[in-house]
């Protein structure tokens, strides 16, 4: 039982200091997170995850033509994750 109060009251200080026991969100989270609000500007047509040429975690965003207006409104980064927009035309349900 001691140890489960000194365990807590270490959380308490830690938390009261600023130091965050949250966990970073994942890129899967963040992404989840920020779609609806993305796939709402003009011509954003999808919200995926890839990878940068040196293999780290981005998010792509996928436009129908070139958007100035709307590129300038997307983030370089999202919680902390890169973002990378690419053209890839208009897609079609079927």
């Amino acid at each position: 039982m001691r140890s489960i109060l000194l365990i807590l009251a270490a959380l308490t200080i830690l938390s009261h200091e600023g130091l965050s026991m949250t966990m970073t969100p994942t890129i899967r989270e963040v992404k989840e997170r920020h779609e609806g609000r993305l796939l709402s500007l003009p011509g954003v047509v999808s919200v995926g995850i890839g990878k940068n040429p040196d293999n780290t975690a981005v998010i792509i965003i996928g436009l129908d033509k070139p958007r100035p207006d709307t590129e300038r409104r997307i983030p370089q980064a999202l919680d902390g994750y890169p973002v990378k927009i690419e053209i890839i035309g208009p897609v079609k349900a079927y």
